[in-house]
């Protein structure tokens, strides 16, 4: 049995190529520039692109792992006529209705494809921070967020990844929409101290408005321009008005999943200390 993976080379790809080769599993990882990837021993490398669903070769591919590209997805559920199981990567936000525009015709077109199905909706992956404090943290040791003591449950994409292969490889998981989030609630000003802690640095918070931290991550560019006005509150999850506050509970998905609790916020911090130095 051959299992795909898209988006191979991607967060939380990587951990699903990882996680079954050690189930012993045949895999097929699939990115853009094969020569580029590194891979365990074994691996089938091939160069494909969701962009371009033609580019997919499902030939004996019996399970995939599904990287969410919504412009494409109809198109690749057509070209995966022969897969029995479908695990999509998807968003916590599509379960509290924010996400219609994403992650959401994924899930449809997967679920109307014939194929089992299981959507992982992935919350606040803990490497938001990384995108968004990396640089300044790096530079001087500080934090632009204007909401030090805002709560989240942001989680291990590492845990992602461990549900994603257990609905791959196991039975029971069928039809079923996994909302996925850390294991502990914590303030901004907590998960920087976790951070200072893994690092050897004690960190701080700038004394910024919405508008000020804004500004500097639309200069810093990339992720953190694209994600700023949802992360820090200014806009909703689709960029309209902002969405109004959730209860913050964790969900105990991971743990009821995976049979133990999630990786903690610090464990995260540890396990990515080198890029923040």
């Amino acid at each position: 049995m051959t299992i795909m993976v898209t988006g191979a080379t991607g967060h939380v790809g990587r951990h699903v190529v990882q996680g079954l080769v050690e189930a012993g599993r045949r895999v097929r990882a699939v990115t853009r520039d094969p020569a580029r990837a590194a891979f365990p021993a074994g691996v089938e490398v091939v160069a494909g692109d969701l962009h371009d669903p033609e580019s997919l070769d499902f030939d004996g591919v019996e399970r995939l792992y599904l990287f969410p590209v919504p412009a494409t997805a109809q198109q690749v559920m057509e070209r995966a006529k022969g897969v029995e199981r479908i695990v999509v990567l998807s968003s916590g936000a599509v379960t509290f209705g924010m996400d219609t525009e994403f992650h959401l015709p994924v899930e449809r077109a997967v679920e109307a494809s014939g194929a089992e199905w299981t959507h992982v909706r992935a919350g606040e992956f803990a490497l938001n921070r990384l995108f968004m404090w990396g640089p300044s943290v790096r530079a001087d040791g500080t934090i632009w967020d204007p909401n030090p003591d805002a709560v989240s449950f942001p989680m291990h994409e590492r845990d992602i990844a461990d549900v994603a292969v257990r609905a791959l490889l196991e039975d029971g998981h069928a039809g079923q929409a996994y909302t996925l989030t850390g294991p502990e609630v914590l303030t901004a000003r907590q998960q920087a101290a976790r951070i200072g802690n893994a690092i050897g640095r004690e960190l701080r918070f700038r004394d910024v408005t919405v508008a000020e931290a804004l500004e500097f991550y639309r200069r810093q560019g990339g992720f953190a321009a694209q994600m700023a006005p949802f992360l820090l509150g200014a806009e909703g999850y689709e960029g309209d008005e902002a969405e109004p506050d959730w209860e913050i509970t964790p969900s105990g998905e991971v743990e009821r999943i995976l049979g133990r609790p999630g990786r903690t916020f610090a464990q995260w911090a540890h396990d990515h200390r080198e890029d923040w130095m």
